[in-house]
């Protein structure tokens, strides 16, 4: 699995700041990262978790 990068579900939510129950949500909706299944189980690469975040990223600049 590290060969990979593989992070559970827990440690995704974690990195993005979210609840698992909102990963679970965005899987069944198809409207959150890409997402591996393997023995029934849930794990998403580190690198599709920051593409994910950096594509709904927005930088405001601030006053001067």
């Amino acid at each position: 699995m590290s060969c990979l990068n593989l992070l559970t579900a827990k440690q995704a939510a974690t990195q993005m700041g979210v609840a698992v129950t909102t990963l679970a949500t965005w899987r069944s909706r198809g409207n959150g990262p890409v997402y591996l299944k393997r023995g029934g189980k849930v794990f998403y690469r580190a690198s599709d978790i920051e593409a994910f975040v950096a594509a709904r990223t927005t930088e405001h600049g601030g006053a001067q």
